[in-house]
């Protein structure tokens, strides 16, 4: 499964996202702007997951930075050591392929059209007389041959343990434009992955009449009590992503699994980690999705991603099980927005539609809501975002999806905390007068937020009054 994530840094709590359901990522790189505010974003969600990172210099085709230079900015900017599986024999016009030091074969290419796969000539490193004349480029054969030399004398070599501690990525460079070198990266990416792999997770016991038992540890404590191998007999995954109107004449809505362990089967029934215990699902289809083609699947096995119906309990972060122990992986965290505003309808009588498209992007983690103190949802809404490029995709979704226009009002905050503390610390801290300028609100678990007009004030109040416990994320219950 390759889980395409938003290039835009508006969008990088949706790359997180991705991210909580893979074993290995993928930073791709336009060769000619280098390192981009994204590709950091990136890097720095992959190294807070501890994941694989392997690296793809994309647009060779165009005039293109050294791969030397792209290298540097790498270890420069991240303290990532990078071993070049594939180098690049030119760039621009004079791109003609690639080197694979692995298995030591010049893989040249021809053009040709752009919306066909490019004609690929396979020419051993060692039969340097058909290769010159195949590159047909003195210029290039001769830095090929010196690039060759210098990267076998000066780069360390390729360290797989390294490379699944983070301390070292694979490097590879083609052009997905022309069509080259992708298969070749997928083949080796293939191979080099890691495995699907244990994921922690809280196993929490029911008694027999559905009251919840002493758990392995603490009944109130959603710490992680156990490691779900991909070998458990039973089934588990969790929810990544939630989508709605799919297929608007439908209205349907999807819940993305991520498989876990066990063996996911049509039809089979699963309990799910908010919901009380005894109830279950039945998960009647399920499909598998590349771009706009859906394909209906039977059977899932771990490290599987596939999409089911969503009847409207399915949440990001919930663990859907089989057996008779809830089980609940830790829930993945929403970050903190910098942007915040209140939404309205302008319309009153359109407000079912416009309440009824709020809850669904909502639940899609389109962006995340915010109220008032004791608001039990009759009062504004405040929506809060990463960046403003997301307030505009709601406010569009909403427009098209379900025909309702949307009023935005912006507020003048730059970022929020939540209070691990609880409100008694937040009461106390108001009392005392710490609060002032400071926005209180609650999050969609009632749990209380802080909103600040700047940085240096949060770092100011977390530093002075540490029993709040302030916190730049949070993660949503593991059961209710």
């Amino acid at each position: 499964n390759i889980l395409d994530t938003p290039g835009h840094q508006d969008f990088s709590e949706d790359t997180y996202r991705a991210l909580a359901a893979a074993d290995n990522a993928v930073m791709l790189l336009d060769a000619a702007k280098g390192l981009e505010p994204q590709t950091r974003k990136l890097f720095e969600v992959a190294r807070m997951r501890g994941l694989p990172l392997f690296t793809f210099a994309n647009k060779m085709d165009r005039p293109a930075l050294s791969p030397y230079e792209l290298m540097d900015q790498i270890e420069a900017e991240f303290g990532l050591e990078t071993y070049p599986c594939l180098w690049p024999i030119g760039d621009g016009d004079r791109f003609k392929g690639v080197l694979d030091r692995m298995d030591n074969v010049v893989h040249l290419f021809d053009r040709g059209d752009r919306k066909s796969k490019a004609e690929v000539e396979q020419v051993p490193m060692g039969d340097l007389e058909t290769l010159k004349a195949r590159i047909d480029d003195d210029e290039l054969y001769e830095k090929l041959i010196e690039d060759q030399e210098l990267l076998e004398e000066l780069i360390s070599p390729l360290d797989m343990d390294r490379v699944m501690e983070g301390q070292q990525s694979p490097l590879f460079f083609g052009s997905a434009m022309t069509n080259f070198g992708v298969q070749l990266f997928l083949d080796k990416f293939l191979d080099m992955g890691t495995k699907p792999a244990p994921r922690l997770a809280r196993r929490m016991e029911e008694g027999p009449k559905g009251k919840k038992a002493k758990a392995q540890e603490s009944a109130d404590d959603d710490e992680p009590n156990d490691l779900i191998l991909p070998e458990h007999e039973e089934f588990t995954g969790f929810v990544f992503k939630t989508q709605a109107n799919l297929d608007p004449k439908h209205r349907d809505r999807l819940a993305y699994i991520r498989v876990v362990s066990g063996k996911f089967e049509k039809g089979m029934k699963v309990g799910h980690s908010r919901s009380k215990h005894g109830k279950k699902y039945n998960l009647a289809q399920a499909q598998t999705l590349f771009g706009s083609d859906r394909e209906s699947v039977e059977v899932a096995y771990p490290g599987d991603v596939i999409g089911i119906n969503n009847p409207g309990a399915f949440a990001i972060g919930d663990t859907l099980y089989t057996g008779t122990d809830k089980v609940a992986f830790p829930g993945i965290p929403s970050f903190s927005p910098e942007v915040f505003a209140y939404i309205r309808s302008p319309n009153p009588s359109s407000f079912k539609s416009f309440r009824k498209g709020i809850d669904q992007l909502l639940a899609e983690g389109a962006v995340q809501s915010l109220r008032q103190r004791n608001d039990d949802g009759g009062g504004p809404l405040i929506l809060a975002a990463v960046g403003q490029l997301q307030f505009e995709v709601v406010q569009a979704r909403l427009r098209s999806e379900y025909n309702v226009e949307s009023d935005l009002e912006p507020i003048g905050y730059d970022l929020a905390r939540w209070v691990d503390g609880g409100w008694d610390a937040v009461d106390k801290a108001d009392a005392d007068g710490k609060l002032f300028n400071i926005m209180i609100v609650q999050d969609r678990w009632q749990r209380p937020v802080l909103l600040f007009r700047n940085e240096w004030k949060a770092a100011s109040l977390q530093e002075e009054e540490k029993y709040l416990e302030l916190k730049p994320w949070s993660r949503p219950p593991a059961f209710e």
